[in-house]
């Protein structure tokens, strides 16, 4: 097998893998809403389906869902473990491709330009729901395999095993308990992870650190039932105002977390990080204006965006669900109210103890006439990763062969909350190696990914499992 016959058949097919993309993307697999259930799981048979026709082998669906845990979503299974010994008489190590099938929902629709679930091809971009985030990246996967499959005549250069799951945008609690519980059957010695973004266009970058997360839910209720608004304002407590006065009491002005001890953990990047980030092709000017398109960027003052992105935690509210929100007017005083927040951690953070502080933080907090329900919805470990190993260079010499330039490491201010499983429970490095945009549009209207990036990262895992199993 030759890693140039592995190249040249992705290339001349091209056109077919993303077609097959395109399928893959009309299934509407929302994991986070019970009504899309069945399209999670026939986007796993589709999955599951590919990984067969293509070569692997033991290719099966894991069930994750329990008594306790119903609307649990299947992990995707596949393994090759065929490449026996390597030129120095030892076995040659096996890579853990790992990716997800699961999405985002796609609301607010109106904001998008085409259907979310209708792949759409423009200025060389393909538009879906899921496009990069992560179908894309992970069908890169599939379809790298399958091009070393063919050019090896059925075989490939490394033992791979794949595992694929379907609740990473709600937090990965599946595929954690079945690592947590049968860790020996994803044994391996490197994880390969594409769900992360290149710095800038045209630059290979590698993820060596992630943020954590905490995901909560805060319940205000006040009367038995909802109440006219005429008859009982001003007597009656009202949920959604006694939330924004906890809310508002959770940062300061400047963007400062106002949780007494959350910040008494925070690791500070190394030196030779921050020169790195420095070094790195940034244009704040452009990040406001572009990506976020804000009249101003906030935060804590005294750190650079990339640092505040990056390194240090962050507290955000995502949605007040409750009480009245159709057209017209309806005066309710609402008998409940509930806000969905979330908090970035970084190292050496863990997400009990800032939970623990951010819940008894917010019950001191609670107004009169309210009672406070303080929820963990799901959580997962900030994490760093080691770039002093050979499964790193394995893949900065295949994104150089691809990209022509030296690979750039950074940090993601997002979580993949199954890496830092990787490191605790199968003790084995993780390779981060995405190839997202930052204007990609990720959990946003008009998702999108370029198509010039499918098709260098297929080309640059060829290389990097080539280069593994050498």
């Amino acid at each position: 097998m030759t890693i140039k016959a592995a190249v040249e058949f992705a290339q001349e097919n091209q056109g077919r893998f993303v077609e097959e993309l395109k399928a893959l993307l009309r299934i509407p697999s929302v994991s986070t809403a019970p009504e899309h259930a069945g399209d999670v799981r026939l986007a796993a048979e589709f999955v599951a389906a590919e990984l067969k026709r293509i070569g692997m082998e033991n290719v099966r669906l894991i069930e994750t869902a329990t008594a306790e845990r119903p609307g649990g979503h299947p992990l995707v299974y596949a393994d090759w473990l065929k490449a026996g010994l390597g030129a120095d008489g030892k076995a040659k190590p096996t890579v853990l491709c790992y990716g997800h099938y699961d999405v985002q929902p796609a609301e607010p629709l109106d904001e998008w330009l085409s259907p979310p679930f209708e792949p759409t091809e423009r200025n060389g971009n393909l538009y879906a729901r899921g496009a990069v985030d992560d179908k894309g990246q992970m069908w890169m996967h599939v379809k790298a395999l399958e091009s070393l499959m063919v050019a090896g005549g059925g075989t490939l250069p490394v033992n791979v095993r794949v595992i694929v799951e379907g609740e990473e945008e709600v937090g990965g609690e599946g595929i954690a308990h079945f690592v947590r519980a049968h860790g020996d059957q994803l044994q391996a010695d490197v994880a390969l992870v594409s769900d992360t973004e290149m710095f800038a266009p045209d630059l290979p970058t590698l993820c060596v650190g992630l943020r954590g997360m905490i995901y909560t839910e805060i319940e205000a209720r006040g009367a038995r039932t909802d109440l006219h608004s005429g008859m009982y304002g001003g007597a009656a407590p009202n949920p959604f105002v006694a939330l924004a006065q906890v809310i508002a009491q959770l940062k300061d002005a400047e963007g400062k977390i106002l949780i007494p001890g959350f910040y008494d953990k925070v690791a500070k990047p190394t030196e030779a990080e921050l020169k790195a980030w420095k070094a790195l092709p940034f244009d704040e000017e452009h990040y406001r204006e572009t990506e976020v398109g804000s009249v101003a960027l906030t935060g804590e003052p005294g750190y650079s965006v990339l640092e505040r992105t990056w390194s240090r935690p962050t507290l955000d509210v995502h949605g007040m669900p409750g009480g009245f929100i159709g057209a017209g007017a309806k005066t309710v005083i609402p008998a409940k109210a509930v806000a969905k927040v979330s908090m970035r951690l970084v190292p050496d953070m863990t997400p009990a103890e800032a939970f623990a502080q951010y819940k008894a933080y917010v019950e001191l907090l609670t107004p009169k006439g309210i009672v406070l329900e303080v929820r963990m919805i799901h959580s997962g470990d900030p994490i760093v990763v080691s770039t002093d190993n050979v499964y790193v260079k394995a893949a900065t010499d295949a994104m150089h062969t691809v990209f022509g330039k030296e690979t750039v490491f950074v940090r993601g201010g997002g979580s993949i909350p199954i890496v830092g499983d990787f490191v605790r429970e199968l003790t084995i490095p993780t390779v981060m190696m995405g190839f997202g945009l930052p204007d990609d549009n990720l959990h946003a209207p008009n998702e999108k990914f370029h198509l010039a990036n499918f098709y260098r990262g297929i080309e640059s895992i060829v290389r990097f499992l080539s280069g593994v199993g050498a």
